[in-house]
């Protein structure tokens, strides 16, 4: 059987340490000895163990436009869920997947959406909470969601439609919370502009335009940007060089966080992320890493992620904590390599293949925080 990705696992026993209440009432019952009480705790123990049954559930889809719903919206899916939706489009397609409503357990109940089967290289996002997510477009002809529920407390679920588009269409890139979006076609050429309501900023690029891409698809040039208030983490960085930290770095981070920093560069470049420190509650808190090949990358745990190279002029990074426990937090360091330097010095950036130590990537210009120190190279290929 397939597991939830990055440690989501909390189905059974797994999250008694965070939720021991329930383990105090049996304990205090099979302290009884009376007849009458003895018949109970049986009674109660086999409603337990009927109860830890994994509810399993797997859907299939293959129309051009369709409805998924978790079980029981909206009235409430199930403790133990475990459930699949896999929709599969017909060659030189792509999915769109818009969400009606989502409200799930904030933590613990978790839903993954995969860009491709459901395997942890394909992880595209987890969803978690009551925030309406924006629209998913997948790369290629399938999608697949996975809802994980843990042993008590629900919600009422989500309901999300599909529709198959033609692979030379960007899709809605989506709305924003507190802004505004002006444009309402998707195919190449078309541009969509955001804007904020008043007392939010506008973090990332404002105008998305469609372009063709590779492989006859198309996708839009920017990530999606967002609105946020003006005492909000995270931000817009265009300059060549800088440090990202997370809130209150190097002292703990406060639970509940949600920072979004956005990197731009001009057309063309390329971004270097390089970690300096990673510390973050393993499997619970995570940073999300957008703008390279392939799906997002994510982190969480203790150990110094390599080196990222975007593959775009842009990279995203998204931290997450959960309500319990804290850890000192992560900094990064990025640079931007300019196209016309990669070109005329030949310089080729490449992450360290040693990741136990403190990397960095090929570069032949200094930094400012570095006091114009060039660093490691990294192992030759």
């Amino acid at each position: 059987d397939m597991q939830p990705a990055l440690g989501w696992d909390r189905t059974g026993c797994s999250c008694g340490f965070r939720r021991n209440w329930g383990k105090l009432g049996i304990f205090a019952l099979m302290t009884v000895e009376v007849s009458y009480w003895s018949r109970i705790l049986l009674l109660s123990l086999g409603l337990l163990a009927a109860s830890a049954t994994a509810q399993n559930c797997s859907y299939v889809f293959q129309g051009p436009n369709g409805t998924i719903q978790s079980p029981g919206f909206p009235y409430g899916y199930p403790n133990y869920a475990n459930c699949t939706w896999t929709i599969t489009a017909e060659e030189q397609n792509r999915i769109q997947l818009v969400f009606q409503s989502f409200a799930l357990e904030e933590d613990f109940d978790v839903l993954s959406v995969y860009d491709g089967l459901p395997q942890q290289g394909n992880l595209r996002t987890r969803l978690t909470g009551f925030q309406l997510p924006a629209p998913i477009v997948s790369t290629g002809v399938v999608l697949s969601l996975w809802l994980v529920s843990d042993y008590a407390v629900s919600a009422q679920g989500f309901q999300a439609n599909y529709e198959v588009l033609p692979s030379h269409t960007c899709g809605n890139p989506g709305r924003l919370q507190n802004g505004i979006q002006q444009g309402t076609t998707f195919s190449i050429g078309d541009k969509v502009r955001y804007s904020c309501n008043p007392g939010f900023f506008l973090e990332g690029h404002a105008l998305l335009t469609c372009h063709a891409s590779s492989e006859n698809s198309a996708s839009w040039d920017f990530p999606l940007p967002s609105c946020r208030a003006d005492d909000a983490c995270g931000g817009t960085l265009r300059g060549q060089s800088g440090i990202i930290s997370s809130p209150h770095y190097p002292s703990e981070y406060g639970n509940n966080a949600d920072c979004t920093w956005t990197i731009l560069a001009e057309p063309g470049d390329t971004i270097a992320l390089v970690f300096m420190d990673f510390q973050l509650e393993d499997g619970y808190d995570f940073l999300e890493v957008t703008g390279t090949e392939g799906s997002s990358l994510w982190f969480t745990g203790l150990n110094l992620p390599a080196p990222v190279i975007s593959s775009k002029n842009w990279l995203r990074l998204h931290f997450t904590s959960d309500g319990n426990h804290r850890q000192k937090g992560f900094s990064a360091q990025y640079q931007v390599k300019k196209q016309i330097e990669l070109k005329s010095r030949g310089v080729k950036l490449m992450p360290s293949k040693d990741n136990n130590q403190k990397t960095s990537v090929l570069t032949q210009v200094g930094v400012s925080q570095g006091h114009n120190m060039c660093p490691d190279p990294g192992i030759p290929e």
